[in-house]
């Protein structure tokens, strides 16, 4: 098998391919969150030139991010905290794009809302307006819609998903499909700007938020700005399926480098 030997190294630094070093070089990444290219070096045995390399390549992939001394990784999200607990992280700026989000919705829509937090803040706000019809799978969104006073709600079944508190998989997905709405609205796990997609933690969720876009005239996400440094799972679809993007303030310099066509998604709160 060959060896992947840089020039610039000692003869005692040995990696069976760079694939292999640049895996190492991840998984400290993982573990620490941050580390320094000094750091970096230290732990692989490798030149700060073959790091720099490395860190060039990984991050042309999406794989990190690149920092002033050093690099942070982009996060995999395949869980996440339950529900209770992500209602109240980042409150204020879910209130914020969710006074937002409302300001997109008409007299006399049919929308469709999911199940997460911040979708959820959407549905608190316009619960009251009795001109609007409503189609959810989410248990939480159900809810506030019925004690906020909602005249007309329909209900998504199917497998039961803690993580978010809704109804997912292929039969909720199927039953989607039986509706034809104005707005969507839809929390992700991640808004993966380097790579153009929006993201979820499994399948059986994105089965249904696939479905939601098929059939809405207009697909608005709404997602603060921890959303923007990671990524997830499972797949949705391109940002460019997507008509808004309703998220915070401090997201602005994270999507400074996407197309001026995705720009003019963009609605910060």
């Amino acid at each position: 098998m060959d060896i992947d030997i840089d020039q610039d190294e000692g003869p005692g630094t040995r990696f069976r391919s760079a694939g292999q070093r640049q895996a190492r070089l991840i998984e400290l990444l993982r573990t620490e969150l941050f580390a320094d290219v000094q750091v970096m070096r230290d732990r692989l045995g490798v030149s700060i030139a073959t790091i720099r390399r490395d860190l060039s390549e990984l991050e042309s992939k999406g794989l990190l991010k690149r920092t002033h001394g050093g690099a942070t990784v982009i996060n995999q999200v395949t869980r996440d905290n339950p529900a209770a607990e992500r209602e109240v992280t980042n409150a204020a700026e879910k209130a914020m794009i969710a006074d937002a989000a409302v300001e997109l919705v008409v007299e006399g829509d049919a929308v469709m809302i999911d199940s997460g937090t911040t979708s959820l803040q959407v549905a608190k706000r316009l619960a009251s307006n009795k001109t609007l019809t409503f189609v959810t799978n989410g248990t939480d969104v159900l809810r506030a819609l019925v004690d906020g006073g909602a005249q007309s709600v329909h209900f998504i079944g199917g497998e039961y998903v803690d993580i978010n508190h809704s109804c997912s998989g292929p039969m909720a997905a199927d039953q989607v499909r039986r509706f034809n709405v104005d707005k969507a609205i839809l929390s992700v796990s991640s808004v993966d700007v380097k790579r153009g997609l929006i993201c979820t933690l499994s399948p059986q969720i994105g089965y249904v938020q696939q479905a939601m876009i098929e059939i809405a005239h207009e697909v608005i996400v709404v997602a603060d700005h921890s959303k923007f440094d990671r990524t997830a799972l499972s797949v949705i679809a391109s940002m460019d399926d997507l008509d808004y993007i309703v998220t915070n303030a401090a997201t602005r310099p994270l999507v400074e480098s996407v197309s001026e066509n995705l720009k003019k998604k963009f609605i910060f709160a």
